[in-house]
């Protein structure tokens, strides 16, 4: 889900950098012209020394202690954590144990799916809270698949940086890649960790990362197939690749001019303008695209160097996977499309 009230994400190959953002420099590739941000994370060296057990997230490295590193990118990141953190809890669930599982967000029920509803009625008053409940869950959903702990986790798209802080929190060396300065410096600060750099072609070596992850920024980009073929691209044999979107037929498929879309995108949008007195964060052909369930199941299930885990609705509370299963129905019922996809080793 994007909020209408944050600044709008470029798609990949659009975003402008602006002085003091981070840019990724990549051995082997043209420097940044003079003007744009400094460089990404910069590579690990082999044979570096983990940091003791119980480190607090964020602490300094002890004198000689080599930083973390992203890696096949330039630059250095000492802010990774060496540990996960107990969960938080959800307001009004209680405190959970560590390591246990939250009732709220149990995946699936009912009560994990009426409380992402509620938390998506406040995006436009509480953001922070919408995301931050939003990182907890699709990480938890991660988790089902892979063990965090000491993983690379590549999140294309991740705006200010919900998902990575989530992720490290659980112990997994987490990079952001985002292709536009504004939603990195949304919450007035850079993201640990996080790289201006274009979806389309990521500043990383083949194979790096155990986790590629993008929540919802699959319909916001051109040509979505070229996405996926990048994220596929960077992720090691046997990684797993979390893809989520928001298909246009979808009651939110329109994201803000929603479900006036379904009378057309125009006539949705001028709708919103006489409504709320102001033009639409989101414009058809431009930062927003109609993307289906159907062509997009066939073609992951085309390919050659991913095998389908799982093809669900994200956020259904019963009978996620089998809703995408019916033609038709599913264009309009899934509301939105989670992919776990596994590498091939071929």
């Amino acid at each position: 889900m994007r909020d209408e009230t944050t600044p709008d994400r470029a798609a990949p190959g659009t975003g402008v950098p602006t002085p003091g953002a981070p840019a990724p420099v990549v051995p082997g590739t043209t420097a940044p012209e003079a003007g744009t941000p400094e460089a990404a994370p910069a590579a690990a060296t082999p044979g570096t020394t983990e940091p003791e057990p119980g480190t607090p997230a964020g602490a300094e490295p002890e004198p000689g202690t080599p930083d973390t590193a992203v890696p096949g990118a330039g630059g250095r990141d000492t802010t990774a954590p060496n540990a996960a953190v107990p969960d938080t809890a959800v307001p009004g669930a209680g405190t959970p144990r560590p390591g246990a599982p939250d009732p709220v967000l149990r995946d699936p029920s009912f009560r994990r799916s009426a409380a992402l509803f509620r938390a998506f009625l406040r995006e436009q008053s509480d953001p922070e809270h919408v995301y931050s409940l939003l990182a907890r869950d699709a990480v938890r959903q991660v988790e089902r698949y892979v063990p965090l702990r000491d993983r690379v986790v590549v999140d294309v798209g991740g705006g200010s940086g919900h998902f990575t802080e989530e992720f490290r929190r659980r112990g997994a060396q987490a990079y952001l890649f985002e292709p536009d300065p504004r939603e990195l410096l949304a919450h007035g600060r850079t993201p640990s960790g996080a790289v201006l750099a274009d979806g389309y072609l990521l500043p990383l070596a083949d194979g790096v990362a155990d986790v590629c992850f993008s929540s919802n920024v699959l319909e916001h980009v051109a040509d979505p197939y070229t996405f996926l073929s990048e994220m596929v691209r960077v992720t090691r044999p046997g990684g797993l690749i979390y893809v989520s979107f928001t298909n246009w037929l979808s009651p939110w498929g329109g994201h803000e001019t929603a479900p006036w879309h379904y009378l057309g995108a125009g006539r949705a949008r001028e709708r919103y303008r006489r409504r709320t007195g102001r033009a639409a964060k989101h414009t058809v052909g431009v930062n927003l695209f109609p993307l289906h369930i159907g062509p997009t199941l066939r073609h992951v299930r085309g390919r050659s160097d991913v095998t389908v885990v799982r093809a669900r609705s994200r956020y259904w509370p019963f009978l996620a996977g089998a809703v995408t299963r019916i033609p038709g129905l599913r264009e309009f019922a899934t509301w939105n499309l989670l992919l776990i996809l596994r590498r091939s080793s071929s």
